[in-house]
């Protein structure tokens, strides 16, 4: 199973468009504190529909509780600093993709300091950065098609 990790989201709509991203592409989602909102906000529901159901959730109280929990993890980070492409890695069953708040992205020290495990989606020169719930479907289903799209039809 692919893992996707947010790392302090703040805004609920796009975490709830990728909540649904996460179910129809078999993903867990990981979510790391502070949120920018509450799990009952209406807005976060609203973009899940009706599937809260089939979604795997674990929340965590900060970066640290994440990794204590998920050793030996395969991370990738990724980030517009990045200077490999996402594509470039081939994506295990426990890889996680590990994305950052929509404001400031992943700190620095995390991308800098794990250079061949960030990651980037290339796109046009002067653009700051894509969307956060496009990024992560554009990275799921990578990752899934390099897996053959395991119990997807």
């Amino acid at each position: 199973m692919i893992h996707v990790v947010l790392y302090e989201p703040e805004i609920p709509q796009n975490t709830g468009n990728i909540m649904r991203t996460c179910m129809a592409a078999g993903c867990q989602l990981h979510l790391i504190e502070p949120l920018g909102f509450k799990l009952s906000e209406k807005h976060l529901v609203r973009a899940g529909l009706d599937y809260w159901d089939k979604l795997k959730l674990t929340v965590y109280p900060d970066l640290d509780a994440f990794y204590a929990q998920n050793l030996g993890g395969d991370f990738y980070y990724f980030s517009t600093k990045a200077s490999r492409t996402y594509t470039q890695v081939r994506y295990q069953e426990q890889s996680y993709l590990i994305f950052g708040k929509e404001t400031k992205g992943l700190p620095e020290e995390i991308v800098y300091g794990n250079p061949e495990r960030a990651v980037r989606i290339p796109m046009r020169e002067g653009l700051r950065s894509l969307n956060l719930a496009n990024s992560v479907a554009i990275a799921a289903y990578e990752a899934a098609r390099q897996m053959g799209f395991p119990d997807l039809r």
